[in-house]
């Protein structure tokens, strides 16, 4: 790879030469802009603003536009001349914790490469005492004419350092976060929590960027002619309203499907069937049961039924056996032949006048045609 820096790693005393060298790089697909009438290539032409002509890059210089437009010309020699100890070198200041150092500092990545054999010691001895530590080293720089903050760190068998931004340059998330107090409720944190297990890791390799993959295959459509299929596309779903629990409970779903798990399921199999929800009912709705009601009904003449009618019949038959009794022993002198054909009369009265009862409606001709019945006897 080739070297964008070359200078040295200060290390108290230590001086270790080494070569800066990218460590990312850019995929992203770069378009030209063209004439649509005819396609040809739209170009940027540098051109002076007093004058109107075209200048050369060897034309072009710096200035510094003061806050009244005029400007103020700075050269090469002007910068030069600048006390700057880190021209060459990156000057480690600090050993510190990793997790003390804010992502949202973090800005591009290079490696750091020995430059020659004798280096190879020292950087070496670098390496292993940062691995040990487990520590980061915090340094200075100066990279394109300007003096940056970077982190040393140990990536396999190499030192990597990563450009920082400096802490003013960090804006203060003022303004940001959700105005209105919002709380979250135990069960929306718990599927929250299942979401998160159940999506569990993820091998970095096999991320990729499909958006750059389906530009990549459009294009080559369009270059041998063939006209790109539309890409179906996805409905984002901003805007809308969701219900929290059900949103968390379908991803939850999702992902165990995606990974090949079932869902949950109830003993009986029946999964995520819709069960019967049970309704509630005000109690000013409730329809009377038992208690006065059923108080009201044994005191009602209409309702009391045959039970009232069988009493009525048995107290009857009673009176009847005893008054049928009497009068047997007194016309017949109380022999027990007549007593006895008394008692089997009144026993198939009662038993006749209780087949009645039961048959009749709960009104009041109960009575009444008790009263009948002892007036015929």
């Amino acid at each position: 790879m080739r070297s964008i820096w070359n200078g040295a790693i200060s290390f108290g005393l230590v001086s270790i030469p080494i070569k800066l060298v990218n460590a990312t790089e850019n995929h992203s697909i770069h378009f030209r802009q063209i004439h649509v009438a005819d396609g040809g290539r739209i170009r940027y032409r540098k051109v002076c603003d007093l004058d109107g002509e075209e200048v050369t890059s060897d034309e072009i210089g710096k200035a510094y536009e003061d806050a009244d437009g005029s400007m103020i010309p700075i050269t090469d020699e002007d910068l030069g001349s600048l006390p700057l100890p880190t021209a060459k070198t990156i000057e480690i200041v600090a050993f510190v914790p990793a997790d003390s150092i804010d992502p949202l500092q973090m800005d591009a990545a290079y490696y750091l490469s020995a430059n020659g054999v004798p280096a190879a010691k020292p950087y070496t001895l670098l390496r292993e005492a940062l691995k040990r530590s487990q520590k980061v080293a915090l340094a200075k720089y100066a990279l394109r004419g300007r003096e940056r903050l970077g982190m040393l760190r140990v990536v396999d068998d190499v030192i990597a350092m990563h450009g920082l931004l400096w802490p003013d340059e960090i804006r203060a998330p003022e303004g940001v976060a959700p105005e209105s107090d919002v709380t979250v409720r135990d069960a929306e944190l718990d599927l929250a929590d299942a979401l998160m297990d159940t999506l569990g890791e993820v091998d970095m390799d096999s991320l990729h960027d499909d958006y750059r993959e389906a530009v990549e295959e459009m294009i080559a459509a369009k270059a041998s002619g063939e006209t790109p299929e539309p890409a179906a596309s996805g409905d984002s779903g901003g805007g809308k309203v969701i219900d929290l629990i059900a949103a968390l409970e379908n991803s939850v779903k999702a992902a165990k499907e995606s990974r090949g798990e079932g869902g949950d399921e109830g003993e009986d199999g029946s999964g995520d069937e819709e069960k019967p929800v049970a309704g509630v009912t005000s109690i000013a709705d409730r329809k009377p049961s038992g208690g006065r009601s059923a108080k009201k009904s044994a005191s009602s003449p209409k309702s009391s039924g045959g039970k009232k009618s069988a009493a009525s019949g048995g107290r009857t038959a009673a009176r009847k056996s005893t008054s049928g009794s009497g009068r047997s022993g007194s016309g017949s002198g109380g022999g027990s032949g007549s007593g006895s054909g008394a008692k089997k009369t009144a026993s198939k009265r009662a038993s006749a006048k209780k087949t009645t009862a039961k048959k009749r409606t709960a009104s009041s001709s109960a009575p009444k045609s008790t009263s009948r019945k002892r007036a015929s006897a």
